[in-house]
């Protein structure tokens, strides 16, 4: 459990910037608050006590941790994934990080279902035939009733699995290994095929990068789904646009890439039945100041020497649960 800096009234923050910043103001006279760019967090670092990463996209603080002089002893992140900072070094110092868990939980819930929704009321055929002014009757599908394997047993995960079951569909519920309701990973392959909708939102590791890879689309039945709101390199990417070239699966949604932005060029813009958005599933009107006033509660807690929630368990990659 980090402390505030003894040797000053006032511990220093420093903020790993992105545009627009967080509104900090309530900090004033608690906090000697200094901003930082990718180009110089290195040189700041060893001077702060706390370290925010407002710009969760960098992997500037992964890059820059290895370097020489102390370290922030806590170090929080305005997002779900820490993948993009987390270093060997930080891994093995006795610095605590926290993440944004509780955030996106179910914005990206509802984001999913609407694409559920989208897909098997084939809206964006609808929308098609309008542009064409083409009148064309056509039957959907019912989402009652149909099934769907939920990868990752997180907070999202669950929110998922919750929204999902509300439209009636059936969620099977996938983690890194069984317990209570939860199937473990090495399941998959039982799952897979039975599934009408295939949902990852796991943690970016060693053991989940490139698990969605050209067996895991083999299994699934042809008129399956796909859809991640986890990590882009979760699935290999080239692997699913040949899987939708080849009809294995009926259609998917990405909203994380391998590479983001996403560039124009890539040959993803082009895959048929693959619907593309700029990584925004958990951005609701307001999430930049919910995510503000998240770490502001955090840190009256860490002033104050109260545990801290959402402590990410640095080897697994995640903030662990043992429900």
């Amino acid at each position: 459990m980090p402390e505030p800096a003894a040797q000053s009234a006032e511990p220093t923050l420093l903020v790993l910037d992105a545009d627009p910043p967080p509104r900090l103001g309530k900090l004033a006279g608690r906090a000697n608050i200094v901003h930082a760019d990718a180009h110089t967090l290195g040189d700041q670092l060893p001077y702060a006590d706390v370290l925010l990463v407002w710009d969760f996209l960098s992997d500037a603080v992964r890059r820059a941790w290895p370097g020489e002089g102390p370290r922030p002893r806590w170090v929080h992140t305005a997002s779900a994934g820490v993948d993009h900072l987390i270093s060997p070094e930080l891994a093995a110092s006795d610095t605590v990080v926290t993440n944004a868990r509780g955030i996106f939980d179910q914005p990206i819930a509802e984001y999913v279902a609407g694409l559920v929704l989208a897909f098997a009321k084939d809206l964006p055929g609808t929308l098609e035939l309008q542009r064409r002014r083409r009148w064309q009757h056509r039957e959907t599908r019912r989402v009652a009733g149909t099934r769907a394997v939920v990868v990752g047993s997180g907070p999202i995960g669950r929110a998922i699995t919750t929204t999902l079951k509300a439209l009636g569909v059936r969620v099977a519920l996938v983690g890194r290994t069984a317990r209570g309701q939860v199937h473990g990973q090495d399941e998959l392959d039982l799952l897979l095929p039975r599934a009408d909708w295939v949902v990852c939102a796991a943690p970016l590791t060693d053991a989940t990068r490139g698990m969605f890879d050209a067996h895991a689309f083999g299994t699934m039945q042809p008129s399956a789904h796909f859809i991640n709101v986890g990590r882009g390199a979760l699935v290999v990417e080239d692997d699913l646009a040949e899987a939708l070239g080849k009809r294995w699966l009926a259609g998917a949604a990405l909203d994380v890439f391998a590479e983001e932005p996403l560039p124009s060029g890539s040959p993803l813009w082009d895959v048929p039945d693959l619907v593309i958005s700029p990584h925004m599933s958990g951005d609701t009107v307001g999430w930049r100041d919910d995510l503000g006033e998240q770490f502001l509660d955090l840190y009256d807690k860490w002033a104050n020497g109260e545990p801290l929630p959402n402590v990410v368990d640095k080897k697994r990659g995640y903030v662990h649960s043992h429900d």
